[in-house]
């Protein structure tokens, strides 16, 4: 064991950190990034395979179906496992987010900006982020046996912390929404470069599209019971699209 373990530690580290996938994993946010990749594209996946749509056409194109289908199912419960394992593991990756939403708050406060109404904005989306950060972390550490809420009170922190990320999502789509008619923000400047004016406009499309894939979402997890009609394999599509659009995003900064 410990000629293997030196052999390892010898090995040259330079071309592996040069990697593309392995500059994703250098930073808090590309691992985020990630595990929101796999945890959802692994949730649609798995309703794909286990779906009476896939059923009816491995009855028709497979010599042996039922093997198929035991098989569709074992790879479905794995690909399930996975998107808990990644779920959780980005919960406890937010643990620390308080820390990040502090040094935004000081940010704000800092800012010499002189629109009070883009301040009061400010404000409202960071208390949001407290309340619904700090009612998530003390949910998960209650439900390891840190914190001392019951798990009624742990469902209940879960479910208003879900509200609070919506109101932060509608308001992030309302604040995209004005930037689009001149309301503010770069969308309201003169660009010369139009270049630039194309790289701003895709970039503002694709904050809009997370923005939208979220919202039904969040009234999903927020409301007792769900939203009617929102099965796993919609939940798993509708999350994919943010996962998929920071995946991109993050596989072309690193690989520039």
């Amino acid at each position: 064991m410990s000629t293997t373990t030196t052999e390892i530690t010898s090995l040259p580290s330079q071309p592996i950190a040069d990697l593309p996938s392995e500059k994703c994993l250098s930073t808090p946010s590309g691992i985020d990034t990630v595990m929101l990749f796999l945890c959802y594209t692994s949730k649609l996946t798995a309703a794909i395979l286990t779906s009476s749509r896939t059923t009816t056409l491995l009855s028709k194109t497979s010599s042996n179906p039922l093997a198929r289908k035991t098989l569709f199912t074992l790879l479905a419960k794995r690909l399930n496992n996975l998107s808990a394992l990644m779920s959780e593991s980005r919960v406890i990756l937010r643990l620390w987010a308080l820390l990040g939403i502090y040094s935004w708050g000081r940010s704000i406060v800092a800012s010499p900006t002189t629109s009070i109404p883009a301040k009061t904005l400010e404000y409202i989306r960071l208390v949001l982020c407290v309340l619904l950060q700090g009612l998530e972390n003390g949910a998960y550490l209650s439900s390891r046996g840190v914190m001392g809420w019951t798990p009624a009170q742990q469902g209940q922190a879960y479910k208003w912390s879900a509200r609070f990320w919506a109101a932060f999502v509608g308001i992030e789509i309302g604040r995209l929404l004005a930037e689009r008619m001149g309301g503010g923000g770069a969308r309201g400047k003169k660009l010369d470069d139009e270049k630039e004016e194309l790289k701003e406009t895709r970039e503002w499309k694709r904050k809009l599209a997370k923005s939208l894939a979220w919202a039904p979402l969040t009234v999903h997890w927020s409301v007792e019971g769900g939203v009617p009609g929102m099965t796993e394999m919609v939940v798993g599509a509708l999350a994919s699209v943010p996962g998929v659009i920071q995946m991109g995003d993050l596989w072309a900064s690193v690989s520039k």
